[in-house]
C-alpha cells in the first residue's frame, strides 16, 4: 500500500465543505444542495465555508491565506475530511491533502461515490467502477511517494518509481479495457430487449428530471413496482421498467437516474447507456419538485443534461411533484385538452394521478379502435400481428375461406398497420373527425 506523507484517516466521515464561488455570495441553493450530497455520501456535515476565489491558484485552487482558515477550521471541527464543490485537477488534490493533513474529495469524486453506493445492477456497477478508473488514472502521477523516481548513482536511490507508475498505468487500462467490453456486451443485450419492446410496439415513456423529484416514488404509484425510493439524492441509479395500463391502451415505463447541476462529464458519458432509456423514448416525463424554490432552474439544468445525450427533442410533459407540500395547491391540469403543457401531482400521496394518466394517453394518442374485420385467405400476416399486438377478441372462419375477426387496439398502433400495404382492411376502423369507436 502506498505511504503518503501525513496518515490519512481510516474513517473520513466527518467533512468540512468548501463552497468556492467567484464574486458575490453562492448561488442560492448551493449550499444546500452541497451538503445533502455529502449526507447522501454518509458524511456528517462539520461545517460549510464559503471561499470567494476571484483567480483560481493553479497549485491550490484557493489562495495561501483562505487554505490556513480551512486548515483551522477543519482541526476546530475536528473534520477528518474536506470536500470541495469544485472540480480539482490532480495536482491540486495531492497538494490540498498535503497542506491540510486530510482527505480530500472533489465534487466529480464525491458523486462517483454516492453512484458505488447506490449502483445495484451489473451494469451500474461496471459503468460506476469504469468512471471511477478513468477519474483515477489522471490522479496516479507521483501518487506511490514511498517509491522514490530513480536516481542515477546514488546508492540505495535507486528503485523501481517509474516502473511502478508504468505497471500501474498498464494495469489500470488493461481494467478499462475489460470493462469496456463488458460493458459493450451488456449494451448488446439491452439492445435486443428495447428492440423486443419497440417489436411489441407499446409507447415508451421514460421519467426524467432532477434528482429528488420523486421519480421513483412516481413510478412506484403508475406501476405498482417496488422500486427504491428515498429523500435523498441519486436514490435511484440503475434503471427500472415496467408495463403499466392506462385509458385507452398499455405503455412501457422506464425509471431513470436523476439529474444535477454541473454533472461531471465523465458520469455523462460512462451512463450514456443507462440513459438510452431516455434517449429511445417517445415521450419523457419531466418531472419538477413542485415546492423547490429553483425549479425553475432545475428544468433548465435536467434539459441541458438531456440534450448532451442526445434526448432533446423528445417531446416533454412536465409533471409538477410534491404539491403536497404547498399550501393550498390543488391537483389540475394546465394546457388545452389537445395540447396539455402541465400535471400538478402528488406521488407520495397519490393526488392527482388519474389527471395525469389521462394526460399520457392523450400526449401518447392512446384513443383505441374496435369494430370487426373479414379478412380474405391473403391477410394471413396482417392476422397474425393483430394476435401479436393482443388486439383479436374473438375469431371465428368464415366458409368461403379467411376471417372474421373481433379487434380492439390502440388508435395508433391500428393506423401504424393501416399504413402498410397488407393493412388494408383496417383503414376502415380509423375515427373520422375525433369518432374513435366504429363497426363494419
Amino acid at each position: 500500500m502506498p505511504t503518503f506523507l501525513f496518515e490519512r484517516s481510516r474513517k473520513g466521515e466527518h467533512a468540512l465543505l468548501i463552497q468556492p464561488h467567484a464574486g458575490g455570495p453562492p448561488e442560492e441553493g448551493v449550499l444546500e444542495e452541497f451538503a445533502e450530497l455529502a449526507r447522501s455520501a454518509g458524511a456528517t456535515v462539520a461545517g460549510l465555508v464559503p471561499a470567494r476565489i476571484d483567480r483560481p491558484n493553479p497549485a491550490t485552487l484557493v489562495g495561501s491565506g483562505k487554505l490556513e482558515e480551512i486548515r483551522a477550521l477543519a482541526d476546530a471541527a475536528n473534520a477528518d475530511l474536506v470536500l470541495i464543490n469544485h472540480a480539482l485537477s490532480p495536482i491540486q488534490e495531492r497538494n490540498l491533502e498535503k497542506a491540510l493533513e486530510r482527505r480530500v474529495v472533489d465534487r466529480t469524486g464525491l458523486i462517483l461515490d454516492i453512484f458505488a453506493q447506490r449502483a445495484r445492477s451489473h451494469e451500474g456497477k461496471l459503468q460506476v467502477e469504469l468512471a471511477q478508473l478513468r477519474h483515477m488514472a489522471t490522479r496516479l502521477v507521483r501518487g506511490w511517494t514511498h517509491l522514490e523516481r530513480q536516481r542515477g548513482g546514488a546508492i540505495g536511490l535507486r528503485g523501481p518509481g517509474e516502473t511502478q507508475l508504468e505497471t500501474d498505468r498498464r494495469l489500470l487500462q488493461k481494467r478499462v479495457d475489460m470493462l469496456q467490453k463488458r460493458l459493450a456486451k451488456v449494451e448488446v443485450q439491452r439492445g435486443q430487449m428495447r428492440r423486443a419492446r419497440v417489436r411489441s410496439e407499446l409507447p415508451r415513456v421514460a421519467l426524467v428530471g432532477y434528482t429528488n423529484a420523486g421519480k421513483s416514488t412516481l413510478f412506484n404509484a403508475l406501476s405498482g413496482a417496488d422500486a427504491y425510493a428515498a429523500d435523498q439524492l441519486f436514490a435511484t441509479l440503475d434503471p427500472t421498467v415496467r408495463r403499466i395500463e392506462l385509458p385507452g391502451g398499455s405503455i412501457v415505463l422506464a425509471d431513470t437516474v436523476g439529474f444535477v447541476r454541473d454533472l461531471p462529464h465523465e458520469l455523462v458519458a460512462a451512463f450514456r447507456s443507462t440513459l438510452s432509456e431516455a434517449r429511445e423514448a417517445d415521450l419523457l416525463l419531466h418531472l419538477v419538485d413542485a415546492a423547490d424554490p429553483l425549479h425553475a432552474e432545475r428544468i433548465a439544468q435536467v434539459n441541458e443534461v438531456l440534450a448532451e445525450v442526445g434526448a432533446g427533442e423528445i417531446p416533454q410533459l412536465l409533471v409538477y411533484n410534491k404539491i403536497d407540500r404547498i399550501d393550498g395547491a390543488q391537483p389540475r391540469v394546465d394546457g388545452a385538452e389537445d395540447e396539455i403543457r402541465r400535471v400538478w401531482v402528488s406521488a407520495r400521496e397519490r393526488i392527482g394521478l388519474e389527471h395525469l394518466q389521462k394526460a399520457l394517453a392523450r400526449a401518447l394518442d392512446l384513443r383505441r379502435v374496435r369494430g370487426q374485420l373479414q379478412l380474405g385467405p391473403e391477410a394471413g400476416r396482417l392476422r397474425a400481428r393483430l394476435h401479436e399486438l393482443d388486439a383479436v377478441r374473438a375469431e371465428s372462419g368464415m366458409d368461403a375461406g379467411g376471417w372474421r375477426l373481433d379487434v380492439d387496439l390502440a388508435l395508433a398502433d391500428a393506423a401504424r398497420l393501416a399504413a402498410n400495404v397488407d393493412g388494408a382492411p383496417l383503414r376502415h376502423l380509423l375515427p373520422t373527425e375525433g369518432v374513435v369507436d366504429a363497426t363494419l
